[in-house]
C-alpha cells in the first residue's frame, strides 16, 4: 500500500485513489467500480488553478479595501473576502498534497487525513463563507428596511461577534463529525466512513436545506424587501422635489441598480454554481449505491468556481476599490470622483 493516498467527499466516503486509478466506495457496503485516473488528475489540476486565481483575486481585493480605507466601514465584506481567500489557499494546499500520493500512518497521518486530505479545514472555510453571506444579507436588510431600529440597536461589537461566529460555526460544523468518523486504513484516508447508514439520508437532507434552500430564501426575502424600500424612497423624494427630481433621483437610481445587480449575482450565481453539488450529495444520501464519481468532480468543480468569483461580486461594486484596482492595472493613480463611496448601502 506504499504511496497510496485518497480522495474523499467532504460529506460522505465516496472514493479513494491509488496510483493505478480510482476505487469508488459507498458507505459500508463495499460496492466498487473502476474509473479513469485521468478525470481525477485533471480535476485536481484545475482545482489548484482555481485556488491560485481565487487567492490572487481575493488578495488584490483585500489590498484595495485597505488602500481605499473601506475595510473599517464594511468589515463583514472584508470577512467574506478573507474567508474566500482562506478557502482558495486551502484548495491549493489540499489538492496539491493529494497529487503527492503520501502514505498516511500514525498520529501525523490521522491528523493530515482529518484536517487536509479529508477536506475538513477546506469545507470549514466554505461553510463559514455561506454563513457570512447570510449575515451580510441580513445586515443590509436591517440597515435599509429597518434603518431607524438598526441605528439605535446595532453596535460595532455585534458585527465583530458575528464575524467570530462565522469562523467558529463553520469549523465546528465540519470538524465535529470528521473527528469521530475519520480513519486511516492501509495508508489511505477515509472520512465519514463510520457514519451509521440510517443517518446518511437525514444528514444529506439537512445539508441540502441549510446550505442551499435556506440561504436562497434569506437572499430572496431580504433583497426583495430592500428593493421595495428603495423604490418607495425614490418615489417619495421625486414627489417632494419635483423641480429637482432628476438630480435627486439619480444617485438613488444608481444605488438601486447596484443592489439589483448584486441580488442577481449573489442569488443566481450561488444557485447555479452550488445546486449540482447539493443535488449530488442529496442523491448520495437517498441512494448509498450511487457511484458516479466523475459527476461529483464536475459538481464540486463548479462550486469551487463560485469561490474564485466571489471577490468580483462582493467587492468590485465599491467605487473606491475599483479605483485602486484600476490604478494597479494602469500603473498610475486614478483620481477619486466627487461622489465616490460605497454604492451599496
Amino acid at each position: 500500500m506504499s504511496g497510496e493516498t485518497s480522495t474523499v467527499s467532504h460529506l460522505f466516503d465516496v472514493m479513494s485513489t491509488d496510483q493505478g486509478g480510482i476505487t469508488e466506495t459507498t458507505g459500508e457496503n463495499g460496492l466498487a467500480s473502476s474509473s479513469s485516473n485521468g478525470a481525477l488528475f485533471y480535476f485536481e489540476l484545475f482545482v489548484v488553478v482555481i485556488g491560485v486565481v481565487g487567492a490572487a483575486a481575493n488578495g488584490l481585493v483585500l489590498y484595495a479595501m485597505v488602500a481605499s480605507k473601506q475595510h473599517k466601514k464594511h468589515v463583514l465584506i472584508v470577512n467574506q473576502n478573507a474567508l474566500d481567500l482562506y478557502s482558495c489557499l486551502l484548495l491549493v494546499i489540499v489538492y496539491g498534497l493529494k497529487r503527492g500520493n503520501m502514505h498516511l500512518s500514525g498520529s501525523l497521518g490521522y491528523w493530515l487525513c482529518m484536517l487536509l486530505y479529508g477536506e475538513s479545514l477546506l469545507f470549514g472555510g466554505i461553510f463559514s463563507s455561506w454563513v457570512n453571506l447570510m449575515i451580510i444579507t441580513i445586515e443590509r436588510y436591517l440597515k435599509i428596511v429597518h434603518s431607524k431600529w438598526s441605528k439605535k440597536k446595532l453596535r460595532k461589537w455585534m458585527t465583530y461577534m458575528a464575524i467570530a461566529c462565522t469562523w467558529i460555526i463553520g469549523f465546528i460544523h465540519e470538524l465535529t463529525v470528521a473527528f469521530e468518523t475519520t480513519a486511516v486504513i492501509g495508508g489511505a484516508c477515509y472520512v465519514y466512513a463510520n457514519l451509521i447508514p440510517a443517518s446518511r439520508m437525514p444528514l444529506a437532507i439537512y445539508y441540502f436545506f441549510f446550505t442551499y434552500v435556506i440561504v436562497l430564501v434569506i437572499f430572496t426575502f431580504c433583497y426583495v424587501k430592500i428593493l421595495m424600500v428603495i423604490h418607495r424612497q425614490a418615489r417619495v423624494m421625486a414627489s417632494h422635489n419635483a423641480g429637482e427630481s432628476s438630480a435627486a433621483q439619480a444617485p438613488l437610481n444608481k444605488i438601486q441598480t447596484n443592489v439589483i445587480k448584486t441580488m442577481i449575482f449573489v442569488c443566481a450565481f450561488y444557485a447555479i454554481a452550488w445546486l449540482p453539488e447539493k443535488i449530488f450529495i442529496l442523491l448520495m444520501g437517498l441512494d448509498p449505491n450511487l457511484t458516479f464519481v466523475d459527476g461529483y468532480y464536475v459538481t464540486l468543480f463548479v462550486g469551487f468556481l463560485y469561490i474564485c468569483a466571489n471577490p468580483f461580486i462582493y467587492a468590485l461594486k465599491f467605487d473606491p476599490v475599483r479605483r485602486i484596482l484600476k490604478g494597479l492595472i494602469l500603473c498610475q493613480e486614478v483620481p477619486e470622483p466627487a461622489d465616490s463611496g460605497m454604492q451599496l448601502t
